[in-house]
């Protein structure tokens, strides 16, 4: 099985697992919960399965968020609710999330069958070296199909971000730097970086400056170099992250893929995930 299939099963999930963080139920579900602004639902959420772990620990594991961003919600989060309750309101934002957006196809044939292969991939993942994924690992999955399809998705697409930390480390590209690399290579704005990710412009300035002096960015964007580093990273991602789709086999990834173009049509037709965005998603039609 080529590594470009592990591209193409991010580019299919992420939206899935994605509809958490552009739900307009978000907002007053993590509210509920305790939480206090949207940023704080975001950290909170996403780390809660990690306990009441210091910021530090966020942003290691997060990665290209600024520290001060993420300092201003953890460990302040957990004075305000404790991280059983944020996770229950987390698959609560899914459930309502996905409900609205599929309507009737929430209970469909799609849904249940793509749950039922990506769970098996999810379960064939390894931990070693992947922090995140393995704290989301150890929750119990949900009883729904869409909600295990969900947290099917959360799985794979930490696993594969927990590889993907790894290989910008391996190349010595930092958190900031990696954003430069992305609006360099996808049509994004670095405004919209820089607010969903903390960065100033002075500090984005200092990225494109030490990026240049390796050689890989100069006035009109990505070298030869720069673009070759980044294509390398990517497929390097792409390779740690394919071992749980092999496992499973093809018939069943075709099989996977197949129900998930479908979901995606709806998903996409119902704007469940604005484009451009700051994940560096890209529509996932003609895959």
């Amino acid at each position: 099985m080529d590594h470009a299939f592990a591209r193409r099963m991010w580019r299919l999930l992420e939206p899935v697992h994605a509809v958490v963080y552009f739900a307009p139920e978000a907002k007053p579900m993590y509210a509920a919960a305790g939480l206090k602004g949207g940023w704080m639902g975001y950290f909170a959420s996403r780390s809660a399965a990690m306990g009441t772990v210091p910021a530090e620990m966020v942003i290691a594991t997060f990665y290209n968020f600024h520290p001060r961003m993420v300092r201003r919600a953890i460990p302040d989060a957990w004075t305000f609710s404790t991280p059983q309750k944020v996770l229950r309101a987390r698959l609560d934002v899914a459930d309502a999330g996905l409900r609205r957006l599929l309507g009737k196809e929430v209970e469909g044939e799609h849904v249940a069958a793509a749950a039922e292969i990506a769970r098996r991939v999810a379960e064939g993942a390894e931990p070693q070296g992947r922090p995140l994924f393995a704290a989301h690992a150890a929750l119990p999955w949900p009883d729904d199909p869409h909600l295990v399809l969900w947290h099917a998705a959360t799985l794979l697409r930490e696993h594969r971000g927990d590889g993907h930390v790894a290989t910008l480390l391996a190349n010595e590209i930092d958190g900031l730097e990696a954003h430069v690399l992305i609006v360099a290579d996808y049509e994004s704005p670095p405004e919209l970086q820089r607010a969903n990710r903390g960065w100033s412009e002075e500090e984005w300035a200092e990225a494109e400056d030490r990026l240049l002096e390796r050689g890989l960015f100069d006035a009109s964007g990505l070298t030869d170099a720069g673009r070759a580093l980044r294509g390398a990273i990517e497929d390097a991602t792409d390779r740690l992250a394919l071992p749980p789709f092999a496992a499973a086999g093809a018939r069943d990834c075709e099989a996977l893929e197949a129900h998930l173009v479908e979901i995606n049509g709806i998903l996409t037709a119902a704007a469940a995930v604005p484009f451009p965005n700051p994940m560096g998603l890209t529509p996932a039609t003609g895959v």
